[in-house]
């Protein structure tokens, strides 16, 4: 062999394997969409009936005054035309470099290749370009009613961040320099994590957001010590070991959202809720909720009701021997706490001392963000998918979710795992956020029909186990912490709600950050702060411009507020009793259970 010849056996050979394995997976993928069980049509896609009427009103818009029209198509045009000349010019120069960029910063184009090289630089401003000229038509639309623009503007914002030329291997810098620096084995690597995440959900295309094999529930999530001290079939009731050499005599009973697990209140030991609430000498007891199957269609709010909230007060009260309890919903579970209420107060029935709400609504007049899914196109897709499958499947809710910030929580998790190979990060929250739960047809409507799109619980009375409860039927002492930039339940929203209760003794709190950060907020960690106001006669933006700013977590201003209706103190409670021994410890079983995909 001469010196100018260079040995190619190593890299053919590693083509060969690579080939082998890309025929591999290639079956692999074409078997794993074999098993899809899609959701129904109409849950991927609005009622067409949406872009017929914006373009109606966008026609009839040119009619009346073209020259507003033809002003922004000729600014878009112009624009494009001059882009194309600059980036001519810079090139005819004779030297690599792109031409000036008055684009934004945009965090999905960090790479420096985005501002120097001009094939990519191109690619970057006519892309921002498009972006402005579709947001521009969109927000032109004239006689289109709120909820239409609503719509028509989050769907036009998913086709925006659909296009964006991150997410196309030919335009992605970042993926083609990781292609070349590793000889193509990142994207062999990404179509193996692709076919892992279709394997892993029957076909569905979700990405892994965390690395699964790193957490262990009981291990190192869900580790606060305690037991399992019944179960029926709608939940586990959770008692944890005190820490405490005394505690209050009031027990405290939490019922988390039963759309996720309720091991958000304990990843791990620095942030966990439960630990913190045993900490400062409570009996806690917290719900752990099953894992609906297809069988559990005809299961409704009224036995989450009866099954799970009255029945966990029933057992907390026998187990400790306390005639009243102090209790917390989060989220969904708040919704239904208040629900709760109304009813035991039409039953003369004082179990509960207290009641806190984290991020919870009660009046669902203004939809925000969801305004776009709960509409009737969705929602009659939502019915047909319940009678079909018995269930809402929890990637469904997940999905939707994730839409709402498509960036963080899907293109760009799906660029890093596929365009560039990577193994999904070791994280619990994301581990928490992929472990979801499925929810039962009959729940699933009664929640979107009557409480979402009717607004009954605020408006002539919301129907349930032979009753018709008001909001206005709670006047327990209350609670309620929200969030400052929650986008699923929005603090404005859950005041307005709050303000409809009938208790004369109400607070009224409003964590920085958000839906789960703004709650799981420790104060060790020193981090966000949160607003007060005692004044709740005024709207929403008045009730902020009055409120005062406090350094670090709600929960030390929670716990005081708690103490005053918790009773003298005891010596500490072992989880059980002869009546309720001990069945598993904690987290229990139902919370292993995985969703139905």
């Amino acid at each position: 062999m001469t010196t100018k010849e260079v040995d190619h056996s190593a890299d053919l050979e590693r083509l060969e394997q690579n080939l082998a394995r890309v025929e591999d997976l290639s079956k692999r993928f074409v078997a794993a969409l074999a098993r899809r069980n899609p959701p129904n049509a109409q849950l991927s896609a609005p009622d067409q009936d949406v872009f017929v009427k914006a373009a109606g009103h966008y026609w009839a818009n040119m009619m009346q005054d073209p020259a507003k029209l033809f002003e922004n198509q000729l600014e878009f045009w112009g624009n494009s035309v001059k882009h194309y000349l600059e980036a001519s010019q810079a090139l005819a120069k004779g030297k690599l470099e792109a031409p000036t960029d008055p684009t934004p910063t945009d965090r999905r184009f960090s790479n420096p290749l985005w501002q120097t090289h001009p094939y990519f630089n191109y690619v970057k401003q006519q892309y921002m370009m498009n972006a402005d000229a579709v947001r521009t038509a969109v927000a032109n639309v004239e006689g289109l009613g709120e909820v239409d623009r609503n719509r028509l503007k989050y769907f036009s914002e998913q086709i925006v961040d659909m296009m964006s030329p991150t997410n196309f291997l030919g335009t992605n810098p970042d993926a083609l320099e990781r292609a070349i620096a590793t000889e193509g084995e990142s994207l062999v690597k990404g179509l193996e994590n692709l076919v892992a995440d279709l394997e892993a959900n029957n076909g569905e295309m979700l990405v892994r957001l965390s690395d699964e094999s790193a957490f262990e529930l009981g291990r190192n999530v869900a580790t606060a010590k305690g037991s399992v001290v019944y179960r029926n079939h709608m939940m586990e009731l959770i008692q944890y070991a005190p820490t405490t050499d005394q505690v209050h005599a009031t027990p405290l009973v939490i019922f988390p959202p039963w759309i996720n697990k309720f091991y958000i209140l304990d990843l791990k030991e620095q942030n966990s809720l439960i630990r913190w609430i045993t900490d400062q000498g409570y009996t806690l007891f917290v719900v752990s909720w099953f894992n609906p199957r297809p069988e559990d269609k005809d299961i409704g709010m009224e036995d989450y009701i009866e099954q799970g909230y009255l029945e966990a007060f029933r057992v907390v009260k026998e187990i400790t021997g306390e005639k009243q309890v102090n209790t917390v919903g989060y989220c969904i579970a708040g919704t239904t706490l208040h629900l709760t209420l109304a009813l035991l107060k039409k039953r003369g029935d004082k179990t509960v001392k207290s009641a806190t709400f984290f991020t919870a609504l009660t009046d669902f007049g203004e939809q925000g963000e969801f305004t776009p899914f709960l509409q009737d196109d969705f929602v009659d897709g939502i019915e047909d998918e319940v009678a079909q499958q018995g269930i809402l499947r929890s990637f469904i809710m997940g999905r939707t979710m994730s839409f709402l910030r498509s960036n963080d929580l899907i293109y760009g998790p799906a660029i890093k795992s596929y365009m560039m190979g990577e193994a999904p990060p070791a994280f619990d929250l994301l581990y928490w956020n992929g472990d979801g739960s499925n929810l039962p047809g009959r729940m699933v409507m009664q929640y979107l029909r009557g409480l979402c799109q009717g607004n009954e619980f605020v408006g002539d009375g919301y129907k349930v186990l032979g009753e018709t409860l008001h909001v206005s039927d709670v006047d327990i002492p209350l609670m309620s912490v929200t969030c400052e930039t929650d986008h699923i339940a929005r603090w404005k929203d859950c005041y307005r709600g709050f303000q409809q209760t009938g208790a004369k003794n109400r607070t009224f709190i409003v964590s920085q950050s958000g839906h789960i950060a703004g709650i799981v907020n420790p104060p060790s960690k020193k981090k966000y702060g949160h607003y007060t106001n005692t004044d709740l006669d005024a709207d929403a933006n008045g009730w902020m411009e009055g409120a005062t700013f406090h350094e670090g977590s709600w929960w030390p201003r929670w716990e005081a507020w708690l103490d005053k209706k918790s009773g003298k103190m005891v010596p500490a409670r072992v989880p059980g009793d002869s009546g309720y021994p001990a069945l598993d410890p904690a987290p229990g079983r139902y919370v292993a259970v995985k969703a139905t995909i």
